[in-house]
């Protein structure tokens, strides 16, 4: 009798705890649905309206995509400036930030002073970031002065030259995130077998053989990582040109999530700035989607 006993007593504190821990949850749940999921349903439904910020509401159907691609004359230019970016950011920052992690991986005084001082602006406010380093570029800023002063000679005005200003906004993206990786690759790095690296130096493993052949494969799985966070960072990049150029001179450093911007908060088409979203998640998934295809090829697990 007593065993019989117990089962409802148990169901019920079983219902007792789902109901305490939908409580614990139900504001994070709320959250994510009315910041999240509703705006994410109406941002695919104002993608297929004529959607002013004021005004009447039109449905277009497909007309907001055909236009981006047929009629809008700045959306190919921040398509190709995003993929510019990305192609110049991702190695450079993704390659730094690994030899950065493995020259302090040696053992040196102060390394973790070091992975300290480099890992400052990835904490630090973007843009207090932007802003300095805008006043460093200037005409009048650090660089040209120190250039002056040193070699006597005047540098071009970077943010205003097309040649140099994405080169600029690349840099910047660069020192800002390099701390991040860098962190990444050490923890990595850490975690090697002793035992398979001695193993390797015995059979006559030495620098960049040990690098290739040991410590590359053995990592592969946080360079893959890294690879993937870098690329859809920069894939989505708009506070360094908005602060830095304002996606000039002309268009030559506007990226698509500016052109986004622009197309809802400025020209008030909010319509077309959805399908513009839309098209930028598409090419994530995408890239993402053939990084994970092709990681099977180089990157080493342990099983």
């Amino acid at each position: 009798m007593s065993n019989t006993k117990q089962i409802p007593r148990r169901g019920t504190l079983a219902r007792a705890e789902s109901r305490q821990a939908l409580g614990f949850v139900s504001p994070a749940l709320a959250g994510l649905a009315l910041f999240t999921v509703v705006p994410v349903v109406l941002s695919i439904v104002m993608g297929f309206f004529n959607w002013p910020t004021f005004g009447e509401k039109t449905f277009v159907g497909l007309d907001n995509y055909v236009k981006l691609f047929t009629q809008s004359p700045d959306f190919w230019p921040a398509l190709r400036n995003t993929f510019v970016f990305a192609l110049l950011y991702v190695p450079i920052s993704v390659g730094l930030s690994l030899l950065l992690a493995i020259s302090l991986s040696a053992r040196i005084r102060g390394r973790g002073m070091l992975r300290v001082l480099f890992f400052i602006p990835v904490v630090t406010p973007m843009v207090a970031n932007v802003l300095v380093w805008k006043m460093m570029l200037q005409p009048q800023g650090l660089f040209n002065g120190l250039s002056q002063t040193w070699f006597g000679v005047e540098l071009p005005n970077f943010l205003a030259d097309p040649q140099w200003a994405m080169i600029m906004v690349v840099m910047m993206s660069v020192w800002q995130g390099l701390g991040y990786n860098m962190l990444i690759f050490s923890a990595a790095l850490e975690q090697l077998p002793e035992s398979v690296v001695e193993a390797a130096r015995i059979d006559g493993a030495r620098g960049f053989r040990m690098l290739w052949s040991v410590t590359l494969p053995m990592i592969s799985p946080s360079l893959f990582f890294a690879s993937i966070m870098t690329m859809i960072t920069a894939l989505q990049v708009f506070v360094q040109p908005q602060l830095l150029t304002g996606g000039g001179p002309g268009n030559a450093t506007q990226p698509l999530v500016q052109f986004i911007y622009n197309q809802g908060f400025k020209f008030q088409e909010l319509g077309l700035a959805a399908a513009a979203a839309w098209i930028l998640f598409a090419i994530i998934i995408i890239l993402t989607a053939l990084q994970f295809r092709a990681q099977k090829k180089w990157v080493h697990y342990e099983h």
